[in-house]
């Protein structure tokens, strides 16, 4: 992911054919999650302690998906706020059950194979 990208509105697209694989999507949802979990938890109990679990369990989730699974570079090297921007923009696609649409708009395949069925979210 190149850092001529001059808007988030090219980021966008950019960053979601990074994430073509449903298994990478979901483990990006699962650290993003437990991230906003840990960092709801550290500003209501004022225990600053999670806010490094919060970072570790996100970005870990998040790279274990690229490294492992897509094969790529996180964006998170070369747009780091926008990457966060857009790891918290799809966990709310999926939950909304969105995702697909996104995808679809950007004529981005979504599935990991001919035979896998549509990934949800």
């Amino acid at each position: 992911m190149g850092n001529e990208i001059g808007s988030y509105g090219e980021f966008w697209p950019v960053y979601l054919r990074a994430h073509r694989r449903p298994g990478n999507r979901r483990l990006h949802a699962l650290g993003t999650g437990l991230g906003l979990a840990l960092l709801i938890g550290a500003a209501a109990t004022g225990d600053w302690r999670l806010v490094p679990a919060a970072l570790a369990i996100g970005y870990g989730f998040a790279w274990a998906g690229h490294f492992l699974l897509e094969g790529n570079r996180p964006a998170t090297f070369g747009h780091p706020l926008w990457s966060l921007l857009s790891d918290i923009r799809m966990l709310g696609l999926m939950l909304a059950g969105r995702l697909n649409r996104e995808l679809d708009c950007h004529n981005i395949r979504w599935r990991d194979s001919e035979t896998e069925k549509a990934a949800p979210g």
